[in-house]
């Protein structure tokens, strides 16, 4: 399973979490969010800074 975080603050985008309060439900995969979407914990990141990772299941 793949995760993006935030390499300034940590906030993580899990794809089969989603994040409803940014309007994205679960299983929204990372490829559909906004290129221009920022982190919206410190804002101060946009989708390609987010680092991905695999995570063990």
């Amino acid at each position: 399973m793949k995760r993006y975080r935030c390499p300034g603050c940590g906030y993580t985008y899990v794809p089969r979490d989603g994040d409803p309060h940014e309007g994205f439900p679960a299983g929204t995969p990372w490829s559909a969010i906004p290129e221009d979407w920022a982190c919206p914990d410190c804002a101060v990141r946009e989708k390609p800074d987010f680092l991905e990772e695999d995570v063990a299941v």
